[in-house]
């Protein structure tokens, strides 16, 4: 198994950025991840790859919370939506099937991330495959994502599901 994906292990080091592995039992999404790994789950960010007519855009959140499109498409001006998942092994080649790293920029895609991130002290991500996550201290993660759009795009559960009932 490669346990990192090389893209992201190339764009980590291309930028001196410090990180280690957390191994965790296979999960499929980053909230699960976060339980099988025994972390605090809004320190995992989740990514959603998302389109429209002018193309992807990966949001990037608490996995914790549920993207709020309706705040997204304000704040970008955009008219997304979820992006079938068929498309995502040809955004993300060195990846297994629907992991997608939050660090999506490494790939050439733009990205929109939830400023509550920034709150987290640390950060992990998906590592590409589903049974890694790459550990970053919050303020590299921040630094890294300091120039693209970023927004509060998602709420928490408890506030969501208010809102659903």
């Amino acid at each position: 198994a490669m346990a990192i994906a090389t893209t992201l292990k190339s764009y980590l080091e291309d930028h001196h950025v410090e990180y280690d592995m957390v191994k965790h039992p296979h999960s499929s999404t980053a909230l699960e991840s976060a339980h099988s790994a025994h972390l605090p789950s809004h320190q995992v960010a989740k990514a959603v790859v998302l389109e429209d007519a002018n193309g992807y855009i990966v949001g990037v959140v608490p996995s914790t919370n549920r993207l709020e499109m309706e705040w997204l498409n304000e704040s970008l001006g955009r008219k997304l939506k979820m992006a079938s998942e068929d498309e995502l092994p040809d955004l993300f080649k060195d990846c297994e099937f629907g992991a997608v790293p939050a660090l999506s920029n490494a790939y050439g895609l733009d990205v929109i991330w939830d400023e509550q991130l920034t709150n987290a002290s640390e950060i992990y991500i998906e590592a590409g495959d589903h049974e890694n996550l790459i550990h970053l201290h919050g303020e590299d993660f921040c630094k890294l994502m300091e120039d693209l759009p970023h927004n509060i795009i998602s709420t928490g559960r408890d506030y969501s599901r208010w809102i659903d009932d």
